[in-house]
């Protein structure tokens, strides 16, 4: 079942950064992993490219990260934390990076691991898998094409969800359920009312599994959901689509955007 939260990056807002030297693609998940991953993605880069950089959106997900052209296996598979705030890599040499990006509130399902311990940094697969870890990067790395690292991954993942316990929803998951369905355009009060607990209890949950609190999950989930729309170009003024988001004042969108996007909104006027 196709998940109905869609996090966008910043290649698929400004295409025309693509060249020769810089590609980066998504590949859509299969039916039975489509609820838990968001996407898989790659990203080549040529040295002398012109072109540098690759700026991550925050988007509320987790990926797990193959750099493959590391000498190592062990240190070539990481999983990168959540993330509040924009981040632009800089490149100097040749990059080709696999990635698989999960939904939060599915990524333990996967990791064994609460993502609070790695908020804001990474941790190796191998810390996590011990020697599968390794193994699948190995495997990763041997293949020639995205379609064959995609079957290896999908084989994995299907078989560590079929071993893991979903038979009880956790609080993050029911949580994160309405904030996909609303947007993000909800508050703490409400959301807490409608999972039937506390607003205390609902930031604990939040920062016990994920590090992150339930106010940073929606402005994270609302801006992404505002940006598939601006993407889209299907709305009809700048003004009404933050009013839609709950933008009552212009300066807090613009302030949103810079530090999400980590451009000005002007810039990214151009192409709406």
């Amino acid at each position: 079942m196709m998940h109905s939260y869609r996090p966008i990056q910043s290649p698929k807002l400004q295409p025309e950064l693509h060249g020769p030297g810089y590609v980066y693609q998504e590949y859509v998940p299969s039916r039975q992993l489509a609820s838990h991953i968001a996407c898989y993605w790659t990203m080549d880069f040529q040295a002398g490219a012109g072109n540098p950089w690759h700026r991550v959106l925050p988007d509320g997900c987790v990926d797990i990260i193959v750099d493959l052209h590391s000498p190592s296996y062990g240190k070539a598979a990481f999983v990168d934390g959540l993330s509040t705030r924009y981040k632009v890599l800089h490149f100097t040499k040749a990059r080709s990076v696999f990635g698989i990006r999960l939904y939060s509130e599915s990524a333990r399902a996967f990791l064994k691991y609460p993502l609070s311990a790695i908020v804001g940094h990474h941790v190796f697969l191998e810390e996590l898998w011990g020697v599968e870890g390794r193994l699948m990067a190995e495997e990763i790395m041997a293949a020639n094409i995205a379609s064959e690292i995609i079957a290896i991954v999908e084989r994995k993942l299907s078989q560590m969800l079929a071993c893991s316990d979903t038979s009880t929803p956790s609080l993050v998951y029911q949580s994160t359920q309405y904030m996909y369905e609303f947007k993000g355009n909800l508050s703490v009060t409400d959301l807490a009312e409608k999972v039937n607990f506390s607003e205390r209890h609902l930031r604990r949950a939040f920062d016990r599994e994920l590090g992150l609190s339930p106010k940073e999950m929606l402005g994270i989930i609302r801006f992404q959901s505002l940006l598939q729309e601006f993407s889209s170009g299907s709305y009809s003024s700048l003004t009404d689509l933050a009013l839609k988001y709950g933008y009552y004042d212009q300066s807090h969108f613009a302030k949103d955007f810079a530090r999400y996007y980590g451009l000005p909104l002007k810039r990214m006027m151009k192409k709406g």
